[in-house]
């Protein structure tokens, strides 16, 4: 195997981070609609002078560092944009080889879903921002013998068969 080849296929060794259940990953996402650029936001991260990890990402930014750091990074950090900036969990740290897209050749697991999430993120944002009351009506189940005269109705109409019931 050549040696460019090899650092594709091989899993690299866990750091003491990796293994340390007090260190957590966070994504730090901002929404359609954000009042902060990514760059704003990292800097201010930095700002904070917690001991974290911090990565600029196209969609925000990665944290990652202990529990307790994390947590407040992220609530000083919402202050800037309380309806636009969302975070979720990541499973591996900023730079983690095992899922980073430069060493992966291509989008990293998961891209597509943040991307299809972001998507949803100014309905989210604007929920946050203007709530109201929702009321949810569960449906009632459809009667059985409703729904073999729709199933009938249905077939007559496709094949001309009288009824399968």
């Amino acid at each position: 195997m050549k040696e460019a080849e090899a650092h594709l296929t091989m899993s690299p060794k866990l750091d003491s981070e990796d293994l340390d259940p007090e260190v957590v990953n966070r994504m730090i996402i901002l929404g359609p609609r954000a009042n902060v650029s990514e760059s704003e936001l990292t800097s201010e991260l930095h700002l904070l002078g917690l001991p974290l990890t911090i990565k600029e990402t196209c969609y925000g930014a990665m944290v990652s560092g202990k529990k307790e750091d994390v947590k407040k990074a992220i609530i000083e950090i919402r202050k800037l944009d309380p309806y636009n900036i969302f975070t979720k969990d990541r499973g591996f740290a900023p730079g983690d080889p095992r899922r980073c897209r430069g060493h992966r050749l291509g989008p990293r697991e998961g891209f597509h879903q943040l991307e299809r999430e972001y998507e949803l993120l100014d309905y989210v944002g604007e929920a946050l921002k203007n709530p109201r009351p929702v009321e949810i009506v569960k449906p009632k189940p459809i009667d059985v013998d409703e729904f073999k005269s729709i199933v009938n109705e249905s077939i007559k109409k496709r094949v001309g068969q009288k009824s399968i019931f």
